[in-house]
């Protein structure tokens, strides 16, 4: 448990940890306890009229502190806080937080350029497959598995990875659905255990599974015409085939509209009739059409698609595969609108599996430019949780600007510890 002391609001320090003792609505920053990190923020913190600010030594910045003395006119309190090894307070250097803060900002920029520009880069080679595939269906294998090999050999090589969201408008838009299936279904795959060989073959069965829909009907089809749309499985079937690519992908391409309780199609399978990658496909294909339905209306949030699918859908997959679905997405999957318990507004960025209710999330704070706003990690606030999840529409219209919530949801993963500067640029 951590130990809290009664500071005068004169012994601030840039690198505290603290703790307002005060309503939301009596102070402006978004969250009661935080990390001091500028002489803005104490400059403010004095104005708010304060004597006394709750203040955690050990959630505070160790390279803060020096041997041997104590900080203000209290060192018994704070040296019976901390033990026979008393630290004091060393004054931060203000232009040198400065430049920590802009480059922790720079950093977070880095990360998400490289996810962005390595997510359209793979779209572009999805199209490039299309072009190939009918008449050079060797050129169209090997673009295919170099898109999969470059995306598994990232994953493979982040060690663990969280699930991110993009920004608004990455990649070529008739291929961010295939896209954005391969890099799910290999961060479900790896979850559920599955080994390099076996993420290849998923990855390009993701990658692949709606090839056949180029001569096919995908929206504002009649009843009449459901059959030449549930055809498109076949075709796809068909041009992998024709690709050389091995059993184990054709048949999960084959499944990936089938469901669980038999009520999917072309075969109206049942669990046990369908393989791992089948499943996995069947539920990323279905989530993915949730949140980007293919005429761009009615789309769901992903907290509402994770949550109807485990409420209402559960019995139309896999159980282990649900499972790990919705321990790696989170119960607030990256892209979700929240309103958190300050009632501050917030979009959901990134999640760890191993964290599920404490994401990174973006938050509406006027003060800050929103091409400034930080990324918060959830997991380093314990005091600050997720109150609900909220549609784009039930957004105040400051707070939605700020925010913008993506109309396509598009994923990519990054490492789950963030790199250092240098790892970043190499």
């Amino acid at each position: 448990m951590n130990s809290s002391l009664l500071i005068d609001i004169s012994q601030l320090r840039v690198g505290m940890y603290v703790q307002l003792d005060l309503g939301w609505m009596r102070h402006p920053f978004p969250v009661s306890s935080f990390r001091i990190v500028s002489a803005d923020q104490i400059a403010t913190l004095r104005e708010l009229g304060l004597k006394e600010v709750r203040y955690f030594p050990k959630k505070s910045d160790p390279e803060l502190f020096a041997p041997d003395t104590v900080p203000g006119d209290a060192p018994d309190t704070l040296a019976a806080e901390l033990g026979a090894d008393a630290l004091t307070v060393v004054p931060a250097d203000k232009d040198s937080i400065a430049d920590q803060n802009r480059a922790h900002l720079q950093l977070q920029n880095q990360v998400l350029a490289a996810c962005n520009q390595k997510f359209g880069e793979a779209t572009r080679q999805y199209q490039a497959v299309e072009r190939a595939v009918a008449e050079q269906p060797g050129l169209a294998r090997t673009q295919c598995e170099a898109v999969v090999s470059d995306c598994l050999r990232e994953l493979l090589a982040n060690g663990d990875s969280v699930i991110r969201l993009l920004s608004e408008g990455v990649g070529e838009s008739s291929a961010l659905h295939p896209v954005n299936v391969m890099v799910i279904s290999l961060l479900l795959g790896k979850a559920l255990g599955m080994k390099s060989p076996e993420l290849h073959e998923l990855g390009i069965a993701a990658l692949l599974h709606d090839l056949g829909k180029l001569n096919v009907p995908t929206a504002g089809f009649m009843p009449a015409e459901r059959q030449r749309y549930e055809s498109h499985v076949g075709q796809s079937v068909a041009f992998a085939q024709l690709m050389g690519l091995s059993d184990s992908v054709l048949t999960a391409i084959a499944q990936h509209h089938e469901m669980a309780d038999g009520s999917g199609f072309p075969l109206h399978l049942v669990g046990e009739d369908m393989g791992r990658p089948g499943q996995i496909l069947a539920l990323v294909n279905h989530y993915d059409r949730m949140c980007n339905p293919v005429a761009g209306v009615d789309a769901s949030t992903p907290h509402e698609a994770l949550s109807v699918i485990f409420a209402q859908l559960k019995s139309r997959f896999d159980p282990v595969v649900l499972g790990a679905f919705i321990r790696m997405m989170g119960v607030y999957p990256p892209g979700s609108v929240v309103q958190l318990v300050n009632d501050r507004y917030a979009i959901v960025v990134s999640v760890n599996s191993s964290r599920p209710l404490r994401p990174k999330v973006i938050v509406h704070d006027s003060r800050v430019p929103k091409d400034e706003a930080p990324v918060l990690d959830l997991e380093a606030m314990p005091e600050l949780g997720i109150r609900r999840s909220l549609k784009p529409a039930q957004l105040p219209r400051d707070s939605l600007d700020y925010l913008s919530p993506r109309q396509r949801i598009c994923y990519f993963f990054e490492r789950a510890v963030d790199p250092g500067p240098d790892e970043a640029q190499a």
